[in-house]
């Protein structure tokens, strides 16, 4: 193609040249000289315009070239951040929590299938000869709940008269683990010193009804205690974790809130060492005011064990959401009627709450029979008389309350 337009630069170059001389009447030499101009020239434009178009394709293709490698580099930039985000994800963790949830699966599908059996056999030989067992007698009811329903020995005003008098103590009933039984940490159990020098337990003087400044003042008090505690051990190096009675009273009265929030606020650095004990009951029937308390004790660091529980037919993860980090049960009924707390084998469900970070205690420990059981149902936190029975607290951790600061904590009923 350029042949040819080189071919026609040099025809017009001759006819330039011819046109000079015949029709201009130029010389030889100047009619020459023409054509040689013309034709110059004529090829520098046809040049110049033939590096234009090569310099408009070269820009053309080094732009193409620069969205490739942009369009590369944003591909690079998604696979690298789907690398990280696989690189982040706890494969090992999830495939535990499948293997979890799948022995959990198949232990409750060897339990349909032994009960379905049973009621085949049971169909099959509807009168049996003999029978193999005999039907248990009723059991009857547990003193604790009977001393629960009752009313306690110590009347509400003398109640508040001890108080006064400053004779509130709290002594310690540590909280260990299996199989070392180390101490994992310390309820702070109030008790009632009488002018005898007797010492009356909770159950003999904590009020079943009515006498919510009363129990404000009890928890305040606890709570100056487990603070105290808390910063003499972690001075002395050696940090404790405390179980602090709360109540709802305590939640519900406005003053005494704020009081348990400003604690908490004044000493961040061992809220995380101190777990708050309320009941089942308590915790069930809180509004939604006095959820925002707990909710905002938790924000502190502080945490939730729950006491008395009844069933373990709960949201764990909710309750883990709320930091709440154990769940009592009475060791004796978990270990005689395990499907009244639960429909898993007794041997999956410790696992299965530890899953949300979630302990499993269980309380009133009295022989050695139910430690070793425990212990192969999975339960790592107990408690009761046969570990230890409540006792002072050391001389050098303890806490001196002037009766200014307790009928300070006090909030009289209007």
């Amino acid at each position: 193609m350029q042949a040819l337009v080189y071919t026609l630069i040099g025809l017009a170059a001759v006819a330039a040249g011819a046109t000079a001389y015949f029709g201009l009447t130029f010389t030889p030499a100047e009619a020459i000289l023409v054509a040689v101009v013309f034709g110059c020239v004529c090829v520098v434009l046809m040049e110049r315009k033939l590096r234009q178009r090569a310099e408009n394709r070269l820009e053309k293709a080094i732009e193409d070239l620069s969205r490739l490698l942009a369009t590369d580099a944003q591909a690079g930039a998604v696979l690298g951040q789907r690398i990280n985000a696989m690189a982040d994800i706890n494969a090992g963790g999830r495939l535990e929590g499948v293997e979890a949830d799948i022995s959990v699966l198949g232990t409750v599908i060897r339990q349909v299938a032994e009960a379905v059996a049973d009621i085949e056999d049971r169909v099959a030989k509807p009168k049996p000869a003999a029978p193999e067992r005999m039907i248990a007698a009723p059991t009857p009811p547990r003193q604790d709940s009977v001393a629960r329903d009752s009313e306690p020995v110590i009347p509400l005003q003398m109640l508040r008269q001890a108080l006064d008098e400053d004779r509130l103590i709290f002594h310690v009933q540590p909280v260990v683990t299996l199989p070392q039984r180390r101490a994992q940490g310390y309820d702070l159990v109030p008790r009632l010193m009488l002018q005898d020098g007797e010492l009356a337990d909770r159950a003999d003087f904590m009020p079943r009804r009515g006498g919510n400044d009363v129990l404000c003042t009890i928890d305040g008090v606890g709570l100056v205690e487990a603070v105290t505690i808390a910063r003499r051990a972690s001075a002395n190096g050696q940090p404790v974790k405390l179980y602090v009675p709360l109540s709802r009273a305590t939640l519900s009265d406005p003053v005494a809130s704020e009081q348990l929030i400003a604690s908490l606020e004044a000493n961040r650095a061992f809220a995380p060492g101190l777990i708050f004990a309320i009941t089942e009951a308590d915790w069930q029937s809180l509004n939604a005011g006095e959820r925002a308390i707990a909710d905002a004790v938790a924000k502190k660091g502080a945490g939730f064990s729950i006491l008395n529980v009844k069933s373990l037919r709960v949201d764990v993860a909710e309750l883990a959401a709320q930091n709440v980090r154990s769940l009592r049960i009475d060791a004796a009924r978990f270990l005689e009627e395990p499907e009244v707390f639960t429909d898993f084998h007794a041997a999956d469900i410790a696992n299965y709450l530890m899953r949300f970070d979630v302990t499993l205690l269980a309380t009133g420990i009295i022989n050695e029979r139910q430690i070793v059981e425990l212990l192969e149902d999975g339960v790592a936190l107990v408690q009761g008389p046969h570990i230890a029975a409540p006792g002072p607290v050391r001389a050098d951790l303890m806490v001196e309350r002037p009766r200014a600061a307790v009928a300070q904590l006090r909030r009289v009923e209007s």
